[in-house]
Order: structure tokens, then C-alpha cells, then sequence
């Protein structure tokens, strides 16, 4: 929570108390896709490499721009906040993760998704 001279001001993020219904505790059945998210989080993050920390994750996700934020799911988040903290730290670049994207829907054979959750170049 944000503290202005107002007083406090809650985040796009911070949604946690407000009255939006009734929480969907059905489970849910991890796509392919959000396994490897979560691993990458993972190796990412594990002693050995320690490019990605849990604040770092929670901060690209709380700074991504509300739009952005209320777009993605869940894991489409992580992945952006992924991208945006290795490119940052100039692991890869945004050409590097695009062209390897781009790669992969042509070996696949499959459709590109509408939109790729990249997050802004530069924020």
C-alpha cells in the first residue's frame, strides 16, 4: 500500500479485502506452459544462478502499468516480469526473446498468440 500525503492509496495490485465475490477455489489444471514458467522462475532464482529474486519478481509485476497488470493472467505476470528483470540486468535482449518466440511458433507450426506478454520496453 501506497502512503500519500492523502494518506494510504492502494495499488492496481493490491486487491486483497476488496469486495469483488467470492473466491473460485476450484482447482485449476496447470497448462504446459505455466509448468515451465514456474520452473524458470525456479532455475532462475536458485543459488547457483541467482538472477531472480522473489522481491524482484513482485516488484516487475507491481510496476508493469496497471493495463498491462489487468491484462495478463497469472502466469503471463511472472513471464513478463521474467523478461523485464533478465532484461535489465542484460542477460538477454528484447530482440533475443522475440526472435527465440518467434522461433518456436514456426517450428511448432502452431498460430502466434495475439499478444505476447512483454512488458514495456524500458520501464
Amino acid at each position: 500500500m501506497m502512503v500519500t500525503k492523502n494518506g494510504p492509496r492502494r495499488g492496481y495490485h493490491d486487491i486483497g479485502g476488496l469486495p469483488e465475490g467470492a473466491i473460485d477455489r476450484s482447482g485449476h489444471v496447470l497448462e504446459p506452459w505455466e509448468k515451465r514458467v514456474d520452473a524458470l522462475r525456479g532455475i532462475l532464482g536458485d543459488d547457483k544462478r541467482r538472477l531472480l529474486r522473489t522481491d524482484g519478481l513482485r516488484n516487475a509485476i507491481e510496476t508493469m502499468g496497471e493495463d498491462l497488470y489487468l491484462e495478463l493472467s497469472y502466469y503471463e505476470r511472472w513471464m513478463a516480469a521474467i523478461i523485464k528483470v533478465l532484461t535489465e540486468k542484460g542477460v538477454l535482449t528484447r530482440q533475443e526473446i522475440e526472435a527465440r518466440m518467434d522461433d518456436i511458433v514456426e517450428r511448432l507450426g502452431i498460430t502466434p498468440p495475439a499478444k505476447r506478454p512483454m512488458p514495456p520496453a524500458g520501464r
